[in-house]
């Protein structure tokens, strides 16, 4: 390819000799590409023709009647710089070559020597094209220049960009870890300290329990005074227990709409009497605030743990803020008490007192973990509020400064059912009956522990009713095999092989009518329900409290049809 363009190579040719210019077309012709030969040969002509981008190359005399070449090179290279300018003349002398040269023109040929026409035409489109290409990587040199500053303040741009990003992502990954770090210890020690409230309210039952059988049994003032010491303190072990169980959230909970408005109203005088005149309690709560879905009882004791806190931060008395609100929350959670994204209902408890610094912030939670002296606090009053509402499906959320006071969110689960009276199931209690010994239905008590056990026997007996002991899962399915006249099974949930869930399950495929009321000092809330254990009433906690046991039992018999209790006055009690 001659061209610059794979079309015919286009010429302008400026000559006034007819003969001159067939010569000069027949030896073009040699190059073996199409032609496309323009012919002028008057100055307004060639102006006119001499447009940039129209011809590849321009030929001309050098001598014309009424025009020159050189006119013709000036309007060239000033109409169409780049296209190449070739004089073709006869009478061209070395030394006007030369100056016709300096001028601007590419290249001369004499007409004496056409055979190097074509020689010369293809080194002058190659130079032209060489210079072509030489201005357009100048331009786009420039080009590129002018707009480097531009490509790199937007390239550092993008870097500082992505750079903000990464380090979100590490911040946001480090949080993770602390979250799952804290999620990892906290699940650890509920484990543990589950473990030993089991074990611990075992205790606690044969205890209290034997305290209420010498109580009936002396009569003496100062023994009674002293059993009652006894009982006291073994109920503030129960409370604690309680406060284990609750953190690691295997307590009980029956959650019901409930009022929170109404629940901080209530507790005012409470509040008032627990944390002092020298602290004023102020409430701002939201009229229109949502029911929320809880244990009524238990958001009573996360509300005065929390005053009671507060009370304690502010040595010298200050302000307690107790705020309701309606809250919807949309980002993730960032520690593991916090909420996760939701409508909540919350309540807020806020003091004027010492604050957190970030290192007892970060273990707040944590059982037995306390800054008050000894003696002051057990350090569950806050693992007790975590569990409870995390159990209940809520979070927590603590804004605090040192020296400045405390501010303790709780968000808990809203109702989806608007607020309403509970239907009021009659109290265990209330359906407790009494019987000669041995003349009321017959129970099977089923507990590994020999001791709770025998407490549990005695309590029942003395009520009345007709009592046999198993001390295994297996031992209480082998006992109704042999006696299939029980009308209660009293389980114990903790027992080693097969538990009191496994045992229930078994009882009730083999004995479907029978029922069975479960006894525990902590139980697997999943657990206990897929063994048909509904509602309050079908469980007994431990440490028994006064009357407790008898009248769940009682209501547990009172519960069932009528058809499938048989009388004690037709049956055979040889047995």
């Amino acid at each position: 390819m001659i061209g610059p363009s794979a079309g015919p190579l286009r010429i302008l040719h400026l000559e006034d000799s007819d003969l001159d210019a067939e010569l000069i077309e027949a030896e073009l012709e040699t190059l073996g590409h199409p032609l496309a030969i323009e012919r002028v040969m008057t100055r307004d002509a060639f102006a006119r023709a001499a447009v940039a981008g129209r011809y590849d190359l321009i030929l001309a005399d050098y001598v014309l009647p009424t025009f020159d070449g050189v006119s013709a090179l000036g309007i060239a290279r000033t109409q169409c710089p780049d296209t190449p300018f070739i004089f073709c003349s006869g009478t061209l002398g070395e030394d006007v070559a030369v100056e016709a040269l300096k001028n601007g023109a590419t290249d001369y040929v004499v007409k004496q020597r056409l055979d190097r026409m074509p020689r010369t035409i293809v080194r002058a489109l190659t130079e032209a094209r060489a210079r072509a290409d030489k201005r357009e990587a100048e331009a786009a040199l420039q080009a590129l220049n002018e707009t480097l500053e531009v490509r790199i303040a937007e390239r550092t741009r993008e870097l500082a960009t992505a750079n903000e990003a990464l380090q979100a992502q590490i911040v946001e990954r480090e949080r993770a870890e602390d979250a799952l770090r804290l999620a990892q210890r906290l699940d650890a020690v509920g484990q543990l300290t589950s473990g030993v409230a089991h074990d611990f309210n075992n205790l606690l039952t044969v205890i209290a329990g034997n305290i209420e059988f010498l109580e009936k049994a002396v009569s003496d003032t100062r023994s009674k005074r002293r059993l009652a010491m006894m009982r006291g303190a073994a109920e503030r072990g129960a409370r604690l227990t309680a406060q284990l169980l609750a953190f690691s959230r295997r307590q009980r909970l029956e959650p019901t709409p409930v009022s929170l408005n109404q629940t901080v109203a209530s507790m005012r005088d409470l509040l008032q009497s627990s944390i002092g005149g020298a602290v004023r309690i102020e409430t701002t709560l939201q009229p229109d605030l949502w029911p929320a879905l809880i244990d009524a009882t238990q958001i009573e004791l996360v509300i005065l743990n929390l005053a009671i806190n507060a009370r304690d931060a502010m040595a010298v008395g200050g302000r307690l803020a107790i705020e309701t609100a309606n809250v919807s929350v949309t980002g993730a959670p960032t520690r593991p008490e916090q909420p996760a994204p939701g409508a909540y209902v919350m309540v807020a408890v806020s003091d004027t007192g010492t604050g957190m610094t970030p290192d007892v912030l970060a273990r707040v939670f944590e059982p037995f973990f306390t800054t008050k002296e000894v003696g002051k606090g057990s350090g569950l009053g806050l693992a007790q509020v975590y569990g409870f509402v995390k159990q209940s499906g809520g979070g927590i959320r603590i804004d605090t400064v040192a020296g400045e006071g405390t501010s303790i969110k709780v968000y808990l689960p809203r109702a989806a059912e608007p607020e309403g009276a509970a239907a009021r199931l009659p109290a265990a209690s209330e359906a407790a009956r009494t019987h000669p010994p041995g003349s009321g239905p017959r129970l099977l008590v089923v507990d590994d522990d020999a001791e709770v056990r025998e407490v549990t026997t005695t309590r029942l007996s003395e009520a009345g009713y007709a009592v046999r002991e198993a001390a295994s899962g297996l031992q209480a399915l082998a006992a109704l095999e042999a006696d299939p006249g029980v009308d209660l099974v009293v389980m114990d949930f903790a027992m080693p092989g097969m538990n009191g869930a496994e045992t229930a399950l078994e009882v009730r495929k083999r004995w479907p009518a029978l029922p069975v009321l479960f006894v525990t000092g902590f139980a697997d809330t999943t657990a206990l329900t897929e063994a048909g254990a509904v509602g309050p009433d079908a469980i007994v906690l431990k440490p028994f409290r006064v009357g407790e046991l008898e009248g769940k039992v009682a209501a547990a018999l009172a519960a069932r049809p009528t058809a499938q209790l048989r009388l004690i006055s037709g049956r055979d009690r040889s047995a």
